[in-house]
């Protein structure tokens, strides 16, 4: 079967040790522009995210916009941004370069099929969490506060956390959960793309116009939440709570489960998946790889 030429993503093999340095370089750069960009795209679905662990009843997505709007204000929907900004860019860089090594370790050649796609995206979401866990884990916990003259700066939950509980079970509360979490996600992110990315091909070639990789992209963004929503939900309660989880990842992350649906159905596992569904985090990433492409040639 005839595959398209894999572009974006991907890193081009070569045994040239100098075009390998060349195309990691291109690889974290690109991930720092795709990783800025994107909260900026999905403030609004992180403040439900903090808040899915609280009782509310059939409460929709545009409910807790106007509410977040009428009790806190606009700028509230922008809270807790400043723990991605400072981070995201790191954390999408780490995950752009673990995903093309992790390509390279499973296949020497450039095009691989879905399934090593799917492989490649699962490790490079497990290397991911790393970074990606305290930095939601900040971002959960300025999200969780209500605009009351007793919120806490960025600066001040750090130094909390850190003097109260320590590394591990403060900074890097949640981890595995979020380990858990990426492993699925960018499994389905990674296959998503590239199946959509291929199809396109067929008809454009190559070359695909930039609304065929922006449907591509979010193509793979709803494959993302479908494929890890119930265990973000997880993650959110297990980092916003007021103490450490107890038992094994395993143990914990099954109590929070059944929590949930105790509290609010299997529903609950899903609550606040449709703005999720509006994120598209890729396409920045991708028109940068482009970029550099074009302009280092490699």
């Amino acid at each position: 079967m005839c595959v398209a030429r894999l572009r974006g993503c991907i890193l081009q093999h070569s045994t040239s040790t100098s075009t390998m340095d060349a195309s990691m370089i291109n690889e974290l750069l690109a991930g720092s522009v795709g990783g800025a960009a994107g909260p900026c795209r999905a403030t609004t679905r992180y403040h439900k995210d903090a808040r899915a662990d609280r009782p509310q009843g059939n409460v929709w997505p545009m409910d807790i916009l106007a509410q977040t709007l009428r009790k806190e204000g606009f700028f509230a929907l922008y809270k807790g941004m400043a723990s991605p900004l400072v981070g995201i860019a790191g954390v999408n860089s780490l995950l752009f370069a673990a995903y093309g090594v992790s390509r390279r370790i499973i296949s020497p050649f450039p095009q691989l099929s879905l399934k090593e796609i799917a492989a490649a995206g699962s490790m490079a979401g497990a290397i991911n969490a790393i970074l990606a866990s305290p930095v939601e884990m900040f971002k959960v916990r300025m999200q969780g506060q209500y605009g009351a003259a007793s919120d806490k700066r960025l600066r001040v939950i750090m130094s909390e956390m850190w003097s109260q509980w320590g590394l591990r079970k403060g900074i890097m509360r949640g981890y595995w959960v979020t380990v858990a979490r990426e492993i699925p996600a960018y499994a389905g992110f990674y296959t998503a793309f590239e199946f959509s990315k291929r199809q396109f091909s067929k008809t454009y070639g190559t070359q695909l116009p930039v609304w065929a990789l922006l449907a591509s992209g979010s193509t793979g963004g709803i494959a993302y939440w479908l494929a890890c929503y119930p265990l973000d939900v997880v993650k959110s309660r297990v980092q916003l709570r007021a103490t450490p989880p107890s038992g094994t990842p395993v143990q914990y992350i099954a109590h929070e489960l059944r929590a949930i649906v105790a509290e609010s159905g299997w529903t609950g596992l899903f609550r606040g998946l449709s703005p999720s569904l509006l994120r598209s985090t890729f396409a920045a990433f991708e028109l940068t790889r482009e970029y550099l492409r074009e302009y280092t040639g490699v």
